[in-house]
């Protein structure tokens, strides 16, 4: 068995705190100093862009400090800001990207099933 992962972060209300750092995490690096409630971790980034817009934005997340909301792993699911009117064309590239995304939000739904059911590690 291999030793958990940890990393530490600098806080501005504790200091350096060394936590532990999910194997699903995408890294700390280079992270600005924050308060310790809201220091998180974020997996790999998963996003739907159609002609440079993006329209979705996934990616696992856990806020192990968060004072008023659930500190259980879950995903962080952003809807992007395109606001124009699109040409016929335009609106069908646009369903075929959101279709393929939404394969890739059933994917990380299973994920995070298993991580769930696997205690969020």
């Amino acid at each position: 068995m291999t030793a958990p992962r940890t990393v530490t972060v600098q806080t501005i209300d504790q200091g350096d705190v060394t936590i532990a750092e999910p194997s699903w995490c995408a890294g700390h690096d280079g992270d600005a100093p924050q308060l310790l409630s809201d220091t998180g971790h974020l997996g790999t980034e998963h996003r739907a862009v159609f002609g440079g817009d993006e329209l979705a934005f996934a990616a696992l997340s856990q806020d192990p400090f968060a004072v008023h909301s659930d500190r259980s792993v879950g995903v962080l699911v952003e809807m992007g800001h395109l606001a124009r009117a699109l040409s016929p064309a335009e609106l069908d590239a646009v369903a075929a990207v959101l279709a393929e995304y939404a394969g890739t939000l059933r994917h990380l739904a299973r994920h995070l099933g298993a991580l769930r059911a696997g205690g969020g590690r």
